[in-house]
């Protein structure tokens, strides 16, 4: 009987299937702020890469904001600039899209990286920097 017990608690703790967590980066803490269509977390992106969605007005700065495509090691891959797609100056939701055109060198990147969209922060004040991050594979 001891055996028995003893057998299915060391099942339960090592042996029984553990759930799969997906890195989704900070996705669901930035939600409220800006929420990505395209690509989703963990998408495979390849050159040229869309990048659609939705932000907050504030989010912009003159109806843009920064995009950026990094390897595993932080190196920038491509950079480009997201616009609104309808009036900016509002704190609703506003429609954004950009387009990162990029060559990957597969000698120098990681096939896994992040895309980033930074939140326009004309001051450079640190206190009103944020960006949203999603993990992404590079083809």
């Amino acid at each position: 009987m001891v055996l028995a017990v003893a057998g299915a608690a060391a099942w339960w703790q090592f042996g029984a299937p553990q759930p799969v967590v997906e890195d989704t980066g900070n996705a669901a803490q930035k939600a409220g702020l800006i929420r990505l269509t395209s690509p989703l977390p963990n998408s495979t992106v390849e050159s040229p890469l869309t990048i659609t969605g939705e932000a907050r007005g504030y989010w912009y700065f003159e109806a843009s904001f920064p995009v950026v495509l990094v390897d595993w090691d932080g190196r920038i891959i491509a950079q480009g600039i997201a616009t609104a797609k309808d009036e900016w100056m509002t704190e609703e939701f506003v429609p954004f899209e950009a387009t990162l055109t990029f060559v990957v060198d597969k000698n120098v990147y990681s096939n896994r990286g992040a895309l980033i969209l930074q939140k326009d922060n004309p001051s450079g004040l640190p206190e009103y920097d944020d960006a949203l991050e999603i993990p992404v594979v590079i083809k």
